[in-house]
């Protein structure tokens, strides 16, 4: 007997869960893509993303996943074998510069570790000794959905601004936008990416790029530009433009609305929910650990993520039994381990369209499963999540 049926609690850091008003959106007989409706609800959506990224710069939306988005970037402002620094804190910073190396850029990776965020004065330590600035742009995650960290931004812009270095400011959001504070003008960000399938509530197979006054200027002059990720090419007057052919018609769609719901909740309220619940994880894993069986990836409280939050497992325990009893007898469905914390970790994902019933359930869910597999634990973890968003409500009341 277990206690599965019913609705699956879908708990991993993308794709996240996706609302019933997005996916009614979404279903609907496909629509002609030349005037009309595709091409005003494209304009609206590249008009609401800026309100989104903070920018007062261009917006682009591409038929691809995050991975589209980080190529679009570097191909929009880069020439062949030019220099970048990639910023360690875990995984996808790392994947970003290999796809940089492939396409003949040259990668110089700043050391990092997976248990604390970037270092912002050992950026301005790399970037003071880069005299000729041969470094072209430095490429960092806000959030690192493997480790769990959040990286902050505007201290390392604050750092490259220290050095007087003229590199472009290259920031994911894949884990981050819609879900955490980002405020790319204000912040100093040249290009930043990111994706619709985790903060921003959507089904995955769009990607974004945002981009300011120096990377376009930068733009002018790459020479890796290819037709359909070239900024120029959907700059154009011609709708069919934007897309670089067929917009992907249902996406949009779906897109609006979520954009919709985003905007109606507030993004500062928006980011405070996610705070909210992200705190409340917290303060279940910190009475988890006092039974020795598990404990944080990231060291720092103020390092760790408001969007996923990452549990190192402890020797002898394999993560993949508890995911698998979880799924089995409860529905609730969290995230692998992957990377250098593979076979080693589990990570909960507190991020779009969650709230505390769907916090708490996955919160409660993943204490049976220690209790049923008899994985040493601190008790009063569910407690703990109570009264850490009791605490936060009284605050906002106050």
């Amino acid at each position: 007997m277990t206690l599965a049926t019913g609705s699956q609690f879908l708990a991993i850091p993308g794709p996240t869960p996706v609302p019933e008003e997005v996916l009614r959106a979404m279903h609907r007989p496909v629509i002609e893509i030349y005037g009309g409706e595709i091409v005003e609800t494209t304009e609206s959506c590249l008009r609401d993303l800026k309100k989104v990224f903070r920018t007062e710069g261009e917006t682009f939306i591409y038929a691809a996943n995050g991975h589209g988005a980080w190529e679009a970037a570097l191909t929009n402002t880069l020439s062949r074998g030019d220099k970048v620094l990639v910023c360690e804190s875990g995984r996808f910073a790392h994947n970003w510069g290999v796809m940089a190396e492939s396409m003949g850029i040259a990668v110089e990776t700043l050391p990092g570790s997976w248990t604390a965020a970037v270092d912002a004065e050992a950026i301005r330590r790399r970037l003071e000794a880069d005299t000729g600035h041969e470094i072209k742009a430095i490429l960092v995650v806000q959030i690192d959905t493997a480790s769990g960290v959040q990286n902050d931004v505007l201290a390392m812009r604050r750092a490259i601004d220290a050095a007087g270095h003229p590199a472009l400011f290259m920031v994911d959001l894949i884990a981050s936008l819609g879900a955490v504070p980002f405020e790319m003008d204000a912040w100093g960000v040249d290009v930043a990416v990111s994706a619709a399938q985790k903060g921003l509530m959507m089904s995955p197979g769009l990607s974004f790029n945002a981009a300011g006054p120096k990377a376009m200027e930068a733009h002018r002059s790459a020479n890796m530009r290819t037709r359909y990720w070239d900024w120029t090419e959907r700059l154009g007057e011609i709708p069919y433009q934007k897309h670089c052919g067929t917009a992907p018609v249902h996406l949009i769609l779906g897109l609006r609305q979520a954009l919709d719901m985003l905007l109606a909740e507030g993004l500062e309220a928006v980011w405070r929910r996610h705070r909210m619940l992200a705190r409340a994880t917290r303060a279940a894993v910190a009475e988890w650990a006092k039974g020795g069986a598990v404990a944080f990836s990231i060291t720092k409280e103020e390092e760790r993520s408001d969007s996923v939050t990452t549990i190192l497992t402890g020797e002898g325990q394999d993560p993949a039994d508890l995911l698998r009893w979880l799924t089995a007898n409860t529905n609730v469905t969290l995230g692998i381990g992957i990377g250098d914390l593979k076979g080693r970790a589990i990570r909960i994902a507190h991020m779009g369209y969650c709230n505390a019933p769907m916090l708490l359930g996955t919160l409660s869910s993943v204490e049976l499963a220690f209790k049923a597999l008899g994985i040493p634990h601190g008790s009063g973890g569910i407690q703990a999540a109570l009264e850490s968003l009791a605490h936060d409500l009284g605050d906002m009341r106050g």
